[in-house]
């Protein structure tokens, strides 16, 4: 920024070691007057005219759900009711998979149940023609619970 005038060592020329802030400060005016320039776009507000009252009813009945729940101990059951029988288990998925409407199918595993017997329940359900299945209750599977 200055020159050294006067100095006493005159056989070696020395740097300058101050840092040069004149272009630091042009950029932060820049960066100043864009952001000035930018604040009232941001807070205008459009004007809409928006539709008003309530949407009519949805003609479509609510799906039926079938919830077929897989205990700690590996034993399930279809809403509720318990299955005592891998063949009781699968009529029930075909009788599901045969009518026109399919219920929804939401398995709900415990947290402690085998993998293998969850898999087994999905297989049988995809197999038999069971289209319209997710899993439900994964929240107990989180970290910290």
């Amino acid at each position: 920024m200055g020159m050294n005038v006067g100095s006493d060592s005159t056989t070696e020329d020395e740097g300058i070691v101050d840092i040069n802030t004149t272009p630091l400060i042009d950029v932060m005016l820049v960066l100043l007057i864009m952001l000035i320039i930018t604040i009232p776009l941001q807070t205008h507000s459009v004007s809409m005219d928006l539709p008003q009252g309530n949407p009519p009813p949805s003609s479509a009945p609510d799906p039926k759900v079938v919830t077929v729940a897989i205990d700690f101990d590996n034993s399930v059951s279809w809403n509720g009711t318990p299955i005592t029988s891998e063949a009781d288990l699968q009529s029930r998925f075909m009788q599901a998979a045969s009518t026109p409407d399919q219920p929804e199918m939401h398995i709900h595993p415990n947290r402690l149940a085998d993998y293998r017997t969850v898999a087994h329940v999905l297989a049988d359900a995809q197999r038999l023609g069971i289209t319209k299945m997710g899993i439900v209750g994964q929240d107990q599977f989180m970290e910290g619970q």
